[in-house]
């Protein structure tokens, strides 16, 4: 696939063919699919990659799982990003796999939970702070339409965080500088893995929802300061979560039988 071409393919190849994917790990499903392309020739070094939105399309997943699925293929050295060009397939050598932050760091291991929360706390709230002030209504679009999705998937956890994923991404996208979306590109991974183990608790949902709403509503009235307090509370919500979550996940230790 080249950028000139939505259809068809200019070099007369057939164009690959993908199918939806519906399961929790979806991008590592999209990372198959790619690599069977490439494999099969499909797909050669120099072709693009079509864009993020449509590939979501195509997949009929949500946008971060291609970003997902673009950042592990970029890591096997299958792909290469451009800035202001596109995903381009590579000769699989040109690259060194990249250790991502998400391999670095993980939720289960001591303080991972913590780390994650300072982090998320230094970053979020400014970057809501700058999206109120340089969102456009493409991204104003995105972040309702994921409030839409999560109103809709309360029961249904891998949608619900799927959305939840898109409205954060969308804020920082909207905030305009590409190093902070690279940021928090590279911690997908661990805010999935947070929200999985925060889904359950009792209200936790819900909770989020009020505060994503919060969010949004500063985030549309370009208000900078609410936007910055809106997240502050979101992220105290988060912790309060993880801090149940963690203790009923304790195991419970009864006497042993002499």
């Amino acid at each position: 696939m080249r950028p000139d071409n939505e259809t068809g393919d200019a070099w007369g190849r057939e164009e690959p063919v993908y199918r939806a994917v519906r399961t929790s790990r979806l991008y590592e499903q999209i990372v198959q699919q790619i690599e069977e392309s490439i494999l099969k020739g499909a797909l050669k070094p120099g072709d693009q990659l079509p864009a993020e939105r449509e590939l979501a399309q195509r997949f009929e997943v949500s946008r971060t799982a291609v970003r997902e699925a673009v950042k592990a293929l970029r890591e096997k050295g299958l792909v290469e990003a451009f800035t202001g060009r596109g995903t381009f397939i590579t000769d699989g050598t040109s690259q060194a796999i990249r250790q991502s932050l998400d391999l670095m760091v993980k939720i289960g291991q001591p303080d991972g939970s913590t780390h994650l929360a300072e982090v998320r706390a230094i970053l979020e709230p400014e970057i809501a702070a700058l999206a109120a002030t340089r969102v456009e209504e493409q991204h104003l679009a995105t972040m309702r339409e994921a409030v839409a999705v999560m109103d809709r998937t309360m029961q249904d956890p891998d949608a619900f965080i799927e959305a939840d994923l898109d409205f954060h991404l969308s804020l920082a996208e909207a905030a305009a500088n590409p190093l902070i979306l690279s940021l928090i590109d590279s911690i997908v991974g661990l805010l999935r893995e947070q929200r999985m183990r925060i889904f359950n608790v009792d209200g936790g949902p819900e909770r989020g929802q009020f505060h994503h709403k919060r969010i949004l509503e500063a985030i549309e009235q370009r208000d900078r300061e609410k936007a910055r307090q809106a997240m502050q509370a979101h992220l105290q919500q988060v912790r309060e979560d993880s801090r149940v979550s963690s203790t009923e996940r304790e195991p419970t230790l009864s006497k042993p039988v002499s």
